[in-house]
């Protein structure tokens, strides 16, 4: 399983994607920022997207968020932070 440490800056406000793909298989984990809220968003839009494993990470406990292949449509890894931050990640690979 290929696993890749990854930083990216996001801007405070609405929910921002750090991953996606078509029919995607991989993780995400997540510890910081403290009060910043993940998710996987499923759909190609409003109103016919929906979400999964929204959580709230508290900078102590690892959080993590699973996109699997049987998504036949795009998926996204987002995240909504309370200020502007540097986030860091793992980004796992789990499948083709």
């Amino acid at each position: 399983m290929p696993t890749v440490e990854r930083s990216k800056f996001v801007k405070a406000g609405d929910w921002r994607t750090l991953e996606s793909g078509w029919n995607a298989t991989f993780s995400c984990m997540f510890r910081a920022p403290a009060g910043a809220q993940v998710k996987v968003r499923y759909g190609n839009g409003w109103p016919f997207g929906k979400d999964s494993q929204k959580q709230t990470l508290d900078g102590i406990n690892n959080k993590s968020v699973n996109v699997g292949g049987a998504s036949l449509v795009y998926a996204r890894v987002q995240i909504k932070v309370q200020q502007d931050a540097t986030v860091n990640y793992t980004y796992i690979a789990t499948g083709p």
